[in-house]
């Protein structure tokens, strides 16, 4: 039977958007993890044609999507946050030194996870994916060696079975499940929390927000304050340096935000990692909004705990948002 383009593109594109999201979890970086795809599917059409159906087309696909990752990180530094890098910084009025040179970790935008099958079925199937893209478990595989990394992914997350993962990684049950148990071992120090975050959408969670937005907008710092948890964490890549606590980060947006007045600080919302996002925009000298960072929330009952500042500004495109606040 013959193998056209249109059958295997009809065939295969449903499974892009959790593909994508496998690359991501494996790269820590968008545009790292769509140029995985793009090679995905490259290396899935020119093997098309052999392809005899003993496994599933989707077992097909992450194999190669799986393996394409793998050789992607050859020889690669792994992709941080500040927070993997060093200890909190004591002095908020220090000197905030850029480091553009270093591997950063990326979000990703919530539109570009869209459709994917897998968020379309049980609840507690979708609360388990949507958890496993959020910014303190993506920062956390990157602690994993590669193999490792695949193989907690592709089990615990996707529930491939160790048969199906080991015939991926070209090795044997027994070692995919030695792999599985040193990955968790390893990823439960981090102490993720996940179980302490607020459901998206919750009154809760719109409360926090509505009064963080609220904070930004007037430049009133003891309102921002006042939305973090006691030990909330801040972080800005590329600057390596980050803060701890509600007080200190209070301090340090206080000396080097060159926010001045009420209506400085312009916000406008997105989603990332299947969190709360905001683009922030900071007038300049004409007095025009301009894009600032991006700022992705962690929202837990007790407040906001965590929030990390890209000022990578080529993300604002990523993210379908304007260079100048609309």
């Amino acid at each position: 039977m013959t193998r056209t383009l249109d059958d295997f593109d009809q065939l295969t594109r449903p499974y892009r958007p959790e593909l994508l999201a496998l690359s991501y979890r494996m790269l820590s970086s968008i545009h790292d993890a769509e140029d995985a795809v793009q090679e995905t599917y490259l290396r899935a059409w020119r093997s098309y044609g052999g392809f005899e159906g003993r496994s599933s087309l989707r077992t097909w696909l992450y194999r190669i999507a799986t393996t394409t990752c793998l050789r992607a990180l050859e020889n690669r530094a792994r992709r941080a946050l500040p927070t993997d890098l060093g200890g909190p910084g004591q002095e908020p009025a220090a000197a905030l030194v850029t480091r553009p040179e270093l591997p950063w970790l990326d979000p990703v935008p919530d539109t570009m996870l869209a459709g994917s099958a897998l968020e379309t079925g049980d609840p507690l199937s979708v609360v388990a994916h949507r958890d496993s893209v959020r910014l303190a478990y993506i920062a956390a595989l990157q602690l994993l060696p590669p193999r490792q990394r695949a193989v907690l992914v592709l089990r615990t997350v996707l529930a491939f079975s160790a048969a199906e993962v080991a015939e991926m990684l070209e090795t044997t049950p027994a070692s995919i499940n030695s792999l599985l148990q040193r990955a968790r071992a390893q990823l439960a120090q981090a102490q993720l929390g996940e179980d302490h975050l607020t459901e998206p959408d919750s009154p809760r969670q719109r409360e926090l927000l509505e009064r963080f937005v609220t904070a930004m907008r007037e430049n009133d710092i003891d309102g921002l304050v006042a939305t973090l948890t006691d030990d909330a964490r801040y972080e800005m890549p590329p600057f390596p340096a980050w803060f701890r606590g509600a007080q200190m980060i209070g301090q340090m947006i206080r000396i080097q935000s060159p926010a001045q007045h009420s209506g400085d600080h312009l916000l406008v919302p997105t989603a990332a990692n299947r969190q709360p996002a905001f683009g922030l925009y900071m007038p300049d000298e004409r007095g025009v909004h301009r894009a600032f960072n991006l700022q992705v929330l962690t929202v837990t009952p007790a407040g906001i705990s965590h929030v990390v500042a890209f000022f990578d500004l080529r993300l604002f495109a990523r993210f379908g948002l304007p260079d100048t606040a609309p």
